[in-house]
């Protein structure tokens, strides 16, 4: 493959989705057309993305110009390694929600199959044209055009009130968003307004400007990434979305934002500043942390997921601030580790995310149910959900020998280089960071073990769950796919870095592939083998071993020493799902530790209640906090123009003479 079309075939890739979604609505109704043809080809241009995005990391950055759009601004279009590792995101992401959506959607479900079809691939295709945009108003029409086509894809069952509620919040958030991440935009082209990203490069912004253009660029795409305190529209739309749309969204959309920053802060401004890294690194930290408290006390299943996201996006801002520290004080070689850790958990995260809420989309059509109160066992009737939904619980836990462990372990990495900053606040800040991070990191396991047992383990909770059956074969192959992933990203580390080279050369200007790659396939040692290394592949050899070394010893020398009982029950000799651990029950440790984190409302019946009913709900301080107040001024100020606004060509009459009465006072003065 010559490098001189790579971008125009990637560009062919990405237009295939459009022309797969005109295709659709122009058979609204028919079914098997969209489920079994269009979906299966939408996961084939995503693979296909993928592969060639493979070329393009390693690839010279190459550029076009589509003359599309208004006159005299036709779209700038790049391929860089940056750019190509997103679009890789995309694409190997896409494939397995593709093909699991072609099993998913059913027909009187929602939005009219050939519309869903439609939106779902201009989501696709919009998300592509981000990472490839090289000019403020491409940017900017791909950014607006994902965010509506979520939007529509988000509010899919709109008939019920909450669901439009979730998506207007979300499509409010999203353009307040968008505005900062203009304004950002306007301030890198100076006076000169050239929108495109080279003359943004060539343009050196003086003074504080960097610093106004860094924190626009920071409040726009924080909002779409969900970084505190602009997080509230996550856990209200991720639950209301289709799950294939949820997995879309929490394992691809919110990694536009980290590259839209990215791209800002690497490539277009020249200069980065030692505490953008503190307040990024402090703001991940704090996301985190809130995100992994309010995952581990949730009810439902795809709320818990959603502030799971929130935790994991805290998480890689904690490695973006770190690699601006970094950055700043001219240490490449640390910088690039911590960029690779990052990198390579929007990568994992992409995989396991999307893995479990597809397993909960399952879950849902099975038992109609996403209140873990009212689920539990469904290992006996679907297995195949069951073992996958593993894989990806615990690699969102991040345990070796999977993905989300060596993200992790690099980030932890990273912290231990910190003492040879110059600045000596720093290192007595950052082990303080590093400790907190490794406290998310049990918070995060705690949350997947509440999430896996209450949902799979156990005895179901409802009777209708016996009716519950397995995912189908398209359903199945997706999640094979995103699990497969989910272990191979865990067992060669090296690879993954080494397709990451690239990227880190053209942000921070260095790399870890050969330092990497130096040991082998099968031993990662970031910076050299005395200081830390880690071997997935002798870990996994090593568990595969031991565990039927344990059984053999039990059962060879314990087993007939043993005498098999009934276990003690209570006085109660039928054990029932009455008796199992709730979800309210699982998560009350972490409600009495955290308790100021959030706002409780708690329902006791009185004794004389023939029915009592306990309840207990815990709800987001920042609603009350932040946007409640936000919200009455604003309604507040609409009464006022609603009183102004009386309609009446009297009233507008006076207000044009007070207003000239005004004037000549003025100029008279």
């Amino acid at each position: 493959m010559r490098q001189a079309l790579l971008i125009d075939w990637v560009l062919i890739t990405a237009l295939g989705w459009l022309l797969i979604g005109v295709i659709g609505v122009s058979f609204p109704r028919n079914f098997r057309l969209i489920s079994r043809v269009l979906f299966p080809l939408g996961a084939l241009c995503a693979l296909l993305l993928a592969l060639l995005a493979l070329f393009g990391v390693g690839a010279s950055p190459q550029v076009r110009i589509l003359p599309l759009g208004l006159p005299d601004l036709p779209f700038h279009l790049r391929l860089d390694a940056l750019s190509a590792f997103f679009l890789f995101l995309l694409g190997a992401t896409a494939a397995g929600i593709s093909i699991y959506a072609a099993g998913y959607f059913r027909k009187g479900e929602g939005t009219a199959p050939g519309l869903q079809c439609l939106l779902y691939h201009i989501f696709l295709t919009s998300m592509a044209f981000v990472m490839l945009a090289d000019d403020g108003y491409s940017f900017m029409v791909a950014w607006e055009s994902m965010a509506l086509s979520s939007f529509l894809l988000v509010t899919s069952e709109h008939r019920h009130a909450e669901i439009r509620r979730a998506g207007y919040l979300y499509l409010l958030v999203a353009h307040i968003g968008a505005v900062g991440i203009l304004l950002s935009f306007g301030v890198m082209a100076g006076s000169a307004g050239d929108y495109t990203f080279d003359a943004m490069r060539n343009f050196s912004v003086a003074g504080f400007w960097p610093t106004i253009a860094f924190l626009l660029a920071l409040f726009g795409f924080g909002a779409k990434a969900g970084l505190l305190p602009l997080h509230i529209w996550l856990p209200e739309a991720h639950p209301a979305a289709p799950s294939p749309v949820s997995a879309m969204m929490s394992g691809v959309m919110l990694k536009t934002a980290i590259y839209g920053l990215l791209r800002v802060s690497f490539d277009l401004l020249h200069a980065q500043l030692w505490w953008w890294g503190i307040l990024l690194l402090l703001l991940g930290l704090v996301t985190a942390l809130f995100g992994v408290i309010f995952s581990t006390v949730q009810s439902d299943m795809k709320r818990l997921l959603a502030y799971s996201s929130i935790e994991n996006i805290g998480l890689i801002f904690v490695g973006f601030g770190l690699t601006l520290i970094f950055k700043s004080f001219l240490l490449p070689s640390l910088a690039a580790l911590a960029l690779t850790a990052t990198l390579y958990h929007c990568l994992n995260h992409a995989f396991f995310k999307s893995l479990l809420f597809l397993c909960t989309g399952s879950v849902l059509h099975a038992t109609r149910e996403r209140n873990l109160g009212k689920l539990g066992g469904l290992i006996h009737r679907m297995p195949w959900v069951t073992w996958l939904a593993l894989i990806g619980v615990l690699a969102s836990a991040g345990l070796p020998p999977f993905n989300g462990f060596v993200s992790e372990w690099l980030l932890l990495q990273s912290f231990l280089f910190t003492s040879g900053l110059p600045q000596g606040y720093l290192n007595m800040l950052l082990p303080v960071v590093a400790g907190a991070v490794a406290l998310i990191a049990a918070l995060a396991g705690f949350a997947m073990v509440k999430f896996f047992g209450i949902v799979f383990l156990g005895q179901p909770r409802e009777e209708k769950l016996a009716q519950a059956r397995d995912a189908g074969r398209l359903e199945r192959l997706g999640l094979l796919w995103l699990a497969v992933g989910c272990v191979l990203l865990g067992l060669l580390p090296n690879v993954v870095i080494a397709l990451l080279d690239p990227v880190t050369r053209l942000l921070v200007g260095s790399g870890l592939r050969y330092t990497a790659t130096s040991h082998g396939w099968w031993l990662l040692a970031p910076i050299s083998e005395d200081r830390a290394s880690y071997s997935p592949a002798i870990f996994l050899v090593s568990i595969a071993l031991f565990m039927p070394l344990v059984y053999w010893v039990v059962r060879r020398f314990y087993h007939g020493r043993l005498q098999r009982v009934p276990a003690w029950d209570c006085g109660f000799p039928l054990q029932t799902s009455r008796m199992q651990d709730t979800a309210e029950g699982f998560g009350q440790p972490i409600r009495r530790i955290f308790s100021p984190f959030f706002k409780r409302t708690r329902e006791h019946p009185s004794p004389f209640d023939t029915h009592p009913r306990y309840r207990s709900l815990v709800e987001d301080p920042f609603w009350y906090w932040l946007y409640l107040p936000i919200a009455r001024i604003v309604e507040q100020g609409t009464r006022l123009i609603a009183f102004l606004q009386q309609g009446r060509i009297a009233i507008y009459l006076l207000y044009s003479f007070v207003t000239l009465l005004t004037l000549l006072v003025l100029t008279r003065g």
